[in-house]
C-alpha cells in the first residue's frame, strides 16, 4: 500500500466514526487552545511589565536620604534630608560612566487655572532628570539652563494635568497658580503612562529646582540646598554595580562619615528591580504554559485510548489484510496516520480557539496579549508529535496481530 492509499484509508476510517473522532480531538483542541491563550496572556503580561519599567528609564539608580541619628536616637530613613544638589553635581563630575545625576524634590499641591483646579505631584528638578528618565517633550520646550539657575517661574506639565486643568485649550504660554505663585507653562511632556506600581506618571508638574525649593516646597530645603533624592543614570547596565560602589564611597567622603558609621543615604538599583520583575513575568508565562500543556497530555492519552478501541473493533479487518499479503509496515503506517491526523486537525482547531480566547480575555480584562507565529507553529507541531507518540503503541499492536488469530475473532 502506497502512502497516498494509507492516508486515504486513514481518513475514511476517521470519517466512518465522525462523532467519536470529534470527541477524541476535543482533548487536543482544549489543550492547544489553552496553551495558545496562556502563552499569549503571559507574553502580554511580560511585555506590559517591561514597557512600564522602561518608562522609568534605563540603567538607573536612585539615591535617597537614609537613617539619621541625633542624640543617640535613630530617626529612620528620610527623617532628615542628607543629600544636596552639590552631591548630585559631584557624582556627575567624579564618577566614571555616570551620564546624568538629577537632584529631585517632590511634593503635592493644588494647581489652579481660571475656574479649574487639580491636585497633582510637583517635581522640582533640573534638566538631567529628563535625560535620566528618557522623557521627551511633547510640545513647547524644557527649562533653559540659565532659567534653572535664575529660578525662573515656569513649568512643564504632564498630559494628565494638561487634560484636567486646561481641557481642550492649548496650555502653552498659559499661566496657572500653585500656592498663589503664578507659573507659566512652557512645555507639555510626552505621555509616559502608568508605572509598574500603577501610578499615573503623566499626573505631574515639573518646575526648576531652585524655584520649587523657594516657592513651593519650603524654606528649609532652600536654606541648605538639600534635596530628597538624586536620580543617577549610568552609561550601561554593566557600569551600574561598580558605579554604585563609587557613588557610595564618594558620598561617604562628602558627608564625612567615619568607618564605623553607617551610610546616611540609601542607593537603590532600579535596573536590578526591573530585571527581577521581568524574570518574574517570564516565569509566570512559562508556568501558565506548563499548566495548559497538561491538557495536551490528557488529549494524547485520549487518542491512544480511542486507537486501542479502534484496533480491537477492526481486528478481523486487520487480520484479513495481513492474510492477503499486506505488510506490517503498511498497517502500522495507516494507524499512525489516523492518530496523527486526529491530533493535527485538533491542533489546528485549537489554535483558532486559543487566539479567539486570548483576544477576548485581553479585551474584557484590559490585559495585553501577544500571539506569535512561533507559538502557533510549535503548538501545531507538538500536537502532531503527540499523535505519533500516543498512536505508536496501538499502531504497533495492530501491525503485530497474528492473521489467523485475528480472523478467528468474532
Amino acid at each position: 500500500m502506497s502512502l497516498t492509499e494509507a492516508i486515504r484509508s486513514a481518513l475514511s476510517a476517521i470519517g466512518a466514526n465522525a462523532l467519536r473522532s470529534a470527541l477524541t480531538m476535543l482533548g487536543i483542541i482544549i489543550g492547544v487552545a489553552a496553551v495558545i491563550a496562556m502563552v499569549a496572556i503571559g507574553a502580554g503580561a511580560r511585555e506590559r511589565v517591561t514597557g512600564q519599567i522602561k518608562s522609568l528609564g534605563a540603567n538607573l539608580a536612585i539615591i535617597q536620604s537614609g537613617n539619621v541619628t541625633q542624640g543617640g536616637v535613630r530617626l529612620g530613613a528620610g527623617a532628615s534630608s542628607t543629600l544636596t544638589d552639590e552631591d548630585a553635581a559631584a557624582i556627575l563630575r567624579e564618577v566614571e560612566d555616570v551620564t546624568a545625576a538629577a537632584p529631585v524634590l517632590v511634593t503635592r499641591a493644588q494647581a489652579v487655572y481660571a475656574g479649574a483646579n487639580w491636585s497633582t505631584q510637583i517635581t522640582a528638578t533640573d534638566l538631567d532628570f529628563f535625560a535620566a528618565r528618557e522623557w521627551e517633550i511633547g510640545a513647547g520646550r524644557l527649562f533653559e539652563p540659565e532659567g534653572v539657575r535664575k529660578g525662573e517661574i515656569v513649568a512643564g506639565i504632564g498630559q494628565t494635568v494638561a487634560r484636567n486643568l486646561f481641557g481642550e485649550e492649548n496650555p502653552l504660554d498659559q499661566q496657572f497658580r500653585i500656592r498663589n505663585v503664578p507659573f507659566k507653562v512652557i512645555g507639555v511632556m510626552a505621555a509616559k503612562g502608568q508605572s509598574a506600581l500603577g501610578q499615573d506618571q503623566d499626573d505631574v508638574i515639573f518646575v526648576p529646582l531652585d524655584t520649587g525649593r523657594r516657592r513651593i516646597v519650603g524654606r528649609n530645603y532652600a536654606r541648605d540646598r538639600s534635596v530628597q533624592s538624586i536620580m543617577v543614570k549610568f552609561a550601561s547596565e554593566e557600569a551600574i554595580t561598580p558605579g554604585i560602589a563609587e557613588v557610595t564611597a564618594l558620598l561617604r567622603q562628602r558627608h564625612r562619615l567615619m568607618e564605623d558609621q553607617e551610610d546616611d543615604f540609601i542607593v537603590r538599583n532600579l535596573t536590578e528591580i526591573a530585571n527581577t520583575a521581568t524574570a518574574a513575568a517570564t516565569t509566570l508565562s512559562w508556568l501558565l504554559a506548563a499548566v495548559a500543556a497538561v491538557s495536551l497530555l490528557v488529549g494524547g492519552i485520549g487518542i491512544m485510548n480511542i486507537m486501542l478501541v479502534s484496533v480491537t473493533e477492526r481486528t478481523r479487518e486487520i487480520g484479513l489484510r495481513l492474510a492477503v499479503g499486506a505488510r506490517q509496515s503498511a498497517v502500522l503506517t495507516q494507524f499512525l496516520i489516523e492518530a496523527t491526523t486526529l491530533a493535527t486537525i485538533g491542533g489546528a482547531v485549537g489554535v483558532g480557539l486559543g487566539i479567539a480566547a486570548a483576544l477576548i480575555i485581553a479585551h474584557v480584562a484590559g490585559w495585553p496579549s501577544v500571539i506569535s507565529v512561533q507559538t502557533i507553529l510549535i503548538a501545531v507541531g507538538v500536537s502532531g508529535l503527540i499523535g505519533v507518540f500516543f498512536g505508536f503503541y496501538p499502531a504497533r499492536r495492530a501491525a503485530r496481530l497474528d492473521p489467523i488469530e485475528a480472523l478467528r475473532r468474532e
